[in-house]
């Protein structure tokens, strides 16, 4: 009896510390082809969690880890809102198709905390129209400060009204109230910096009564740093004029720097800042540095500074991530294996290439390029090479049957290897490549040897993808044609992710 018993609370106790959630719902008059993504809305890495598909009525579901209780961004055709989720809970989501997810209906546990923010979140937007911040800029110091600081009475009252309103979570209220903070020390920020600017005097300083409020402002400042990204642009605000200076003295005379180097650099020398913060900051200029075009040894900079500087194993871990799937696996290290079946349902591994250049050619039937603006040259593409390499075309679809019906529609008649990733978006293969949603399609080459020979690409007809083929096959491509050229998607940076405001610091040219 005494065994079960302890059994069962084992059960109990992984319960409560679960960290997936479970999400269900249904989206009515929505497209065939959008899909419902959640990214962490206080993370670095800004990749999604999940990648949802909706079924021919619009319902859908799924479950993803969260790290930790917060704030998440839902996303779904090219519109995106907060989502607060604790780890482990059940929820429903439904709303329609033109308005989702900016007004949805929720029901399950996440309700009360969801219902509490939205009730804040539109107080906050009502009352924002009615203040005309120029004009209150206009006013000077005093009378500037203390504008400022009825709003922040203003907000949080309403917020305490909500409080006894929805009974909502402390994490929750928490995140709602460090968001006000956030948003009001930013606007101080503004003020201080554009002050020294237009009154032309750089060494402007506001009185100590203004910095005694901000510094009032920032009493949960680790939790700020972590869960609010408005917060981390009013730092990064803060900073910008020191840095200028520092970076101007480090870039003199230099080439191929990498802003991330100049910044961890600066960041070491700064007291007054908690590891916390440096760990974001610096994670936050390093996302800006890691781009499809960024040349290989700075790429290699960039993956140093992460493991040595960043001290954070889960900024560190989303960091990487993110590194993979702008940039791809690094060139020259073996591909690696994953799970793939073929339409019969027989394995596949990638090593059966092995003595041959191979091109790995990720797609899904959702995906709004897939159809005329790819396939046409692929298969071109195909057809000029296949004496010399193989291709193998990954589908990342939902499920094997929507796989085989893709695949015998889309690459008719187009020579190479049909497979398929078990589970899609979350299969071993596309972890493994760093493949998501914003990035399909996408094409990776390996060579003779098996080892990795490109970057990720999303346009066929970049120059440097065709030179790299050239070379393995030996073959000399003709000349792509601009117009089929511009109708390739172009790679972006996770475009689901908030924009900052405010770029990274960056020194003067």
């Amino acid at each position: 009896m005494k065994k079960y018993l302890l059994l069962f609370i084992i059960a109990i106790f992984v319960m409560s510390c679960s960290k997936k959630v479970e999400i269900n719902g249904k989206i009515t008059g929505g497209g065939p082809l959008e899909r419902i993504e959640f990214i962490d809305a206080s993370g670095v890495g800004t990749l999604p969690l999940v990648n949802l598909g909706t079924d021919k009525d619009g319902n859908f579901s799924g479950s993803f880890e969260v790290s930790k209780d917060g704030m998440y961004e839902m996303t779904y055709a090219g519109k995106r809102n907060l989502i607060y989720l604790k780890g482990g809970q059940k929820l429903n989501l439904s709303g329609n198709g033109i308005t989702f997810p900016m007004e949805y209906v929720i029901s399950g546990e996440a309700k009360k905390n969801n219902d509490f923010h939205k009730a804040n979140e539109k107080f906050l937007l009502e009352y924002a129209q009615k203040i005309n911040m120029d004009e209150l800029v206009a006013k000077g110091e005093k009378l500037f400060l203390n504008g400022v600081q009825k709003i922040e009475i203003d907000l949080n009252k309403n917020i305490d009204e909500n409080v006894n309103k929805f009974n909502p979570d402390k994490g929750v209220i928490q995140w709602d109230k460090n968001n006000i903070s956030s948003i009001i020390l930013k606007l101080l920020a503004q003020y201080r910096i554009g002050q020294a600017q237009t009154s032309g005097n750089p060494s402007f300083k506001v009185s100590k009564s203004f910095f005694d409020y901000e510094d009032k402002l920032q009493i949960n400042k680790d939790d700020m740093i972590k869960g609010h990204a408005t917060y981390r642009e009013y730092l990064l605000i803060t900073m910008s004029p020191d840095f200028q200076k520092f970076a101007e003295s480090k870039t003199k005379n230099k080439k191929d720097i990498v802003i991330s180097e100049i910044f961890s650099e600066f960041l070491k020398q700064r007291d007054g800042i908690s590891q916390v913060a440096k760990d974001y900051l610096l994670a936050f200029v390093i996302s800006q540095d890691i781009h499809p075009s960024a040349d290989a040894k700075n790429i290699d900079k960039i993956k140093k500074l992460i493991d040595t500087d960043i001290k954070d194993s889960v900024i560190k871990n989303d960091l990487f991530k993110l590194q993979m799937a702008i940039t791809g696996l690094k060139i020259g290290e073996v591909a690696p294996e994953a799970a793939l079946v073929k339409q019969d349902g027989k394995a596949y591994k990638l090593s059966e290439n092995k003595g041959k250049p191979y091109m790995l050619f990720f797609y899904a039937s959702w995906n709004p390029y897939i159809g005329e603006a790819t396939v046409p040259v692929l298969k071109e593409v195909v057809n000029f090479y296949k004496s010399k390499m193989n291709f193998v075309f990954v589908n990342v679809d939902d499920t094997k049957d929507q796989f085989i019906k893709t695949s015998n529609s889309l690459l008719k008649g187009i020579q190479g290897v049909n497979v398929y990733g078990e589970k899609g978006m979350e299969s071993d293969i596309a972890k493994k490549y760093g493949v998501y949603g914003f990035k399909l399609p996408c094409f990776v080459i390996i060579d003779k040897d098996g080892k990795i020979a490109s970057r990720s690409f999303v346009n066929l007809g970049e120059q440097e993808l065709v030179t790299i083929l050239d070379k393995l096959t030996g073959l000399s491509a003709p000349k792509v044609d601009p117009n089929a050229q511009q109708m390739q998607p172009q790679l972006q940076i996770d475009p689901t992710a908030p924009q900052p405001a405010n770029p990274q610091p960056a020194p003067t040219k």
